[in-house]
């Protein structure tokens, strides 16, 4: 009796009891077999953050000896961190029929591998991931005991967060109060696929164009030209350039019947003209895109020197390996339409400005005392972010132009980066990046789509950043600007957790310092060290 005693007592300080239950309960017998011989392997041993998120797996081999009818054997798993102060829980490993498979070498030993993940914050590094063992009857609330918690894996490593980002020099557009103030203003529109409507989301001027017509400066001419994709939506309907046409041409017309006093329809020049079939403007695209040259003398050589139709030529192109790229990144920009608008202006001198400038942003005159480029080429008279800060802001507010949502945002990034508060800091940034998109949808560049999608990396705002990239690789522009976005594209999708997309993205960029070494790290979290160096050492 002397020797039992001894041993329960013993069993109750090594496992601990719950509920008040004798420490040689067939529950405590459960829990003492089941741990004798246990094997908890967790990968990787130490945690790794990737992306948002903290991934692992854990493998768990018991004795199959502890199995007994009507109680289970269990691992809570929990992460400790902030000096052991929060507690956060990730899962749980329960040995019952239907979660554990017989180990292939040790037919009696169970088996349980499972992956787990738990969101990442820099708060949560360094910590531990523990097992709280127990065993419990399997009835509804049935009774538990309870065993010593057992660390698995310290955390966390955050090589994936050591992006290399090279952020754009933030530059003001510059103003310019000419005292001609005459000139033509392009604004460009996209169709859907195989349609003509006018579309008012991502990658139209609805709005640039209703405020122009409503700013009544005096217009001599419109041009108006529309063209198609080479692909079967919209190569099927052979009028679909000029429906594209006839549909801006209408809107346009009925827009300043409607809100224009200074113009009349049949006081403009209209000419329209609608492009069918037409490899020049895609071959154009292709060379301002961010295919490689081999690749681009590819697309020359097949659409310029091999015979066939024009359906037979675009199926062509289906075959080559890169052609994801054109109908992602090109056949969208090639369902366009484009309104281009000459018209004149009144003159204004310089020396009224500043001082008219300063009446409108107080109310003390109406807006239409100083010109818009008048009004924003007074905001570089101050040196006082606050001060430029508010005339762009009265800027955007009575013109609504491209430039003004442009320089406004530029000047809040500037704000942001004086700012120690961190909150306010990211207020900015966030005000930053809606303006760049206000200027973007009015003057759809791959520069700008850039801006929205770099003030949104900034901002922490991911997957915004992430489409704004792809949109602005869409519209294609010059070398060096879609060198810089694949780049910086990459290097979210790395922090983002996708590594195979970074290593395309990198593929279309250039070998720029950030390029080599985030495709580095990219095969250091790939596990591939030896690629990584063959990369980085020079012979």
């Amino acid at each position: 009796m002397r020797n039992l005693l001894s041993r329960c007592s013993f069993l109750g300080v090594l496992i601990g009891v719950a509920g008040g239950l004798p420490a040689c309960s067939p529950l405590s017998k459960v829990l003492k077999s089941a741990q004798a011989g246990q094997q908890l392997l967790v990968e990787p041993a130490v945690l790794e953050s990737n992306g948002e998120n903290v991934l692992f797996e854990v493998t768990a081999k018991v004795p199959a000896n502890h199995v007994k009818k009507g109680a289970a054997y269990n691992l809570g798993l929990t992460y400790r961190y902030d000096n052991g102060l929060r507690e956060d829980t990730v899962g749980r490993l329960t040995f019952v029929s239907g979660e554990y498979v017989y180990d292939e070498e040790k037919k009696n030993q169970l088996v349980i591998k499972r992956q787990f993940s738990f969101p990442y914050s820099s708060r949560k590094s360094p910590g531990e991931l523990l097992a709280l063992p127990d065993a419990r009857e399997t009835k509804p609330n049935g009774k538990r005991v309870k065993g010593k918690e057992i660390v698995l894996a310290r955390g966390i490593v955050t090589t994936s967060r050591l992006v290399v980002r090279q952020d754009t020099v933030l530059t003001l557009l510059p103003e310019n109060a000419d005292n001609n103030m005459s000139g033509t203003r392009v604004l460009p529109f996209f169709f859907d696929a195989g349609k003509a409507e006018i579309r008012n989301y991502l990658g139209t001027n609805v709005a640039a164009l209703e405020d122009f017509i409503e700013a009544n400066q005096h217009t001599e001419k419109v041009m108006i030209v529309a063209g198609h994709s080479p692909d079967s939506l919209d190569r099927h309907d052979a009028r679909l350039a000029d429906k594209r046409v006839q549909a801006l041409l209408t809107y346009y017309k009925k827009r300043v019947d409607t809100y224009s006093y200074l113009n009349k329809v049949g006081q403009i020049d209209f000419e329209t003209e609608a492009y069918h079939r037409r490899w020049d403007l895609f071959l154009n695209k292709v060379q301002q895109s961010a295919l490689k040259p081999a690749q681009q003398d590819s697309v020359l050589l097949l659409i310029n020197d091999t015979p066939g139709t024009f359906a037979q030529k675009e199926k062509s192109l289906h075959a080559l390996t890169f052609y994801d790229y054109l109908e992602q990144y090109i056949y969208p920009v090639m369902r366009f339409g484009t309104v281009a608008v000459r018209y004149t202006a009144p003159k204004r001198y310089d020396s009224e400005i500043y001082m008219l400038s300063k009446k409108i942003v107080e109310k003390q005159t109406e807006t239409d005392a100083l010109t818009p480029e008048e009004l924003r080429y007074s905001a570089t008279l101050t040196p006082l972010l606050a001060e430029k800060q508010r005339i762009y802001e009265t800027s955007v507010a009575t013109t609504g132009m491209w430039q003004a949502y442009h320089n406004l945002a530029v000047v809040l990034l500037l704000r942001s980066e004086k700012e120690v508060n961190p909150k306010v800091q990211k207020a900015y940034v966030r005000r930053a990046a809606v303006n760049f998109t206000l200027a973007a949808h009015r003057n759809p560049t791959a520069e700008l789509f850039y801006r929205v999608g770099s003030a949104y990396h900034r901002a922490g705002d991911k997957l915004e950043a992430l489409q704004n990239y792809d949109y602005a690789i869409k519209l294609g522009g010059p070398q060096a600007v879609l060198n810089k976005i694949f780049a910086d594209k990459a290097a979210l999708e790395i922090e983002i957790g996708q590594l195979d997309d970074a290593l395309r993205s990198l593929s279309y960029s250039g070998k720029s310092y950030q390029n080599i070494m985030n495709r580095a790290l990219i095969y250091v979290l790939k596990g591939n060290y030896q690629a990584r160096l063959i990369f980085t050492t020079r012979p």
